[in-house]
C-alpha cells in the first residue's frame, strides 16, 4: 500500500515539475519527491504491509 501511495506522489511531483507549476513551498516537487522516497522506504522495510505470513506446522 505504501509502495502505491509513494508513486502516486512521483507522479504528482513529476506533473508539478513538468507543467512548471509554481507551488508553496510545502508541496514542491522536491518536497513530494522526498515523501515518496520515504514511503518507499517503508514499504521496502516491511511496514504497512497489508498480511503477514504465517507458518503453520
Amino acid at each position: 500500500m505504501l509502495g502505491i501511495a509513494a508513486a502516486v506522489l512521483f507522479v504528482i511531483a513529476f506533473l508539478i515539475n513538468a507543467a512548471d507549476i509554481t507551488t508553496n513551498d510545502v508541496f514542491a516537487s522536491v518536497n513530494l519527491m522526498l515523501l515518496g522516497l520515504a514511503l518507499l522506504a517503508l514499504h521496502v522495510a516491511g511496514i504497512g504491509a497489508g498480511r503477514r505470513a504465517s507458518r503453520r506446522r
